[in-house]
Parts: C-alpha cells; structure tokens; sequence
C-alpha cells in the first residue's frame, strides 16, 4: 500500500507542477498570488454526521451526499476556483489515482462555487474527470457554508471530507489554500475504514 501511495504522490506532483504552471496552455491558468491561508471558520467535526446537499453536476444532474449513503465512502473535495494553479493540478491527479480510490469503496465528488458552464469548461480543458464535478454557485455557496469553509471572497477553502459509508464524517483538512493536499494522507485515512 505504502508504494502505491508514493507512486501517485509522485505522478501527482508532477502533473500538478505542468498543469500549474500552465505548460501546455499558459493563458488559461489565473495566478491569484499567494492568498490568506485560511478565511473561514468550520462548522463541523469529525464524528458528527455530514450536512447533506444537493447541488447541479456538469453532467447534467443533481447529485446528493445522501445517495451514497450505504453503498460507498465518500470524498468531498472543495477547491477555491476553476481556472486557477494549484486547482487545476489537485483534481487531474485524482483522476491518475481514481484505482486506488476505487480500491478503498470510495468516490469523490469535487465542489466549487464556480458556474456549470465555467467548470464544464474548466474540466473539459483538464481532459474531464471520473468524478462528479458540482456546482455550489446558487444559492451562492450554500453547500460550503453548511461545512464552514466559505470564504469572505465567495471561493471556498481548500477541503477535504472524508465521509464513511454511514454518513459520518471521519477526517477533515482545511488546508493552505495555496497547496494541494496530500493524497498519502488522504490514503491512509481512508484506509482506516476498512
């Protein structure tokens, strides 16, 4: 397991370094700068149940945290913008590692305040995503304030939930908004709900 972890950090890394940096179409990535840190406070803990939503997916449908509920354990991904560095490494390198959360009975749903259309298009551009990309733009941010995590700007923090098959919340990370969180981490605690 441990070099299964190391094996997508790494590709992950790496992805997230050329996509970041724009290598292959400089114009299309915003640089926002370096941004506060943390500009939120968190409503929930791990161990209590997770708020549920219901929010527009790009491919045409709403989808629920409900839904899952039984079946598989579940991932929430909230990033700040589409478009943007870290952002647009953090989302393809789950796509590199969508095995391994397949493995582990897990899906992720990844969560902006971005429009459909924007993130259609945003995702599109990445090469598309195994995962259900959805919409918190309307009521603006909705599903991000039930977390906690909506920032004075809009934009949500960078978050992780980590959500078992019972609906109850079992790992958090608000991390630095200007650095993707690690996938090992994220690995290892979904191990533990084996």
């Amino acid at each position: 397991m441990k070099k299964e972890a190391l094996f997508c950090t790494i590709i992950v890394g790496l992805l997230g370094t050329s996509v970041a940096r724009g290598a292959t179409e400089p114009k299309l990535i915003f640089d926002p700068g370096t941004l506060a840190a943390r500009d939120s406070h968190l409503a929930v803990k791990v161990g209590d149940r997770a708020p549920d939503f219901s929010l527009p997916s790009i491919g045409g449908r709403r989808v629920s945290l409900a839904e899952y509920r039984g079946k598989r354990n579940v991932v929430l991904s909230f990033v700040p913008a589409a478009w943007t560095p870290v952002c647009s490494g953090q989302w393809p390198g789950y796509n590199i590692a969508q095995p391994v959360f397949e493995q582990r009975q897990a899906v992720v749903l990844g969560i902006t305040t971005d429009n459909v259309p924007t993130l259609h298009a945003w995702t599109t551009n990445m090469g598309g995503m195994w995962f259900e990309v959805l919409s918190d733009f309307w009521p603006h941010g909705a599903a991000a304030k039930k977390y906690g995590i909506l920032r004075s700007d809009g934009t949500t923090e960078r978050a992780l939930f980590l959500i078992d098959k019972q609906g109850v919340i079992r790992y958090i990370d608000v991390h630095d908004i200007n650095e993707r969180p690690p996938l090992d981490k994220l690995l290892a605690e979904l191990d533990k709900l084996k």
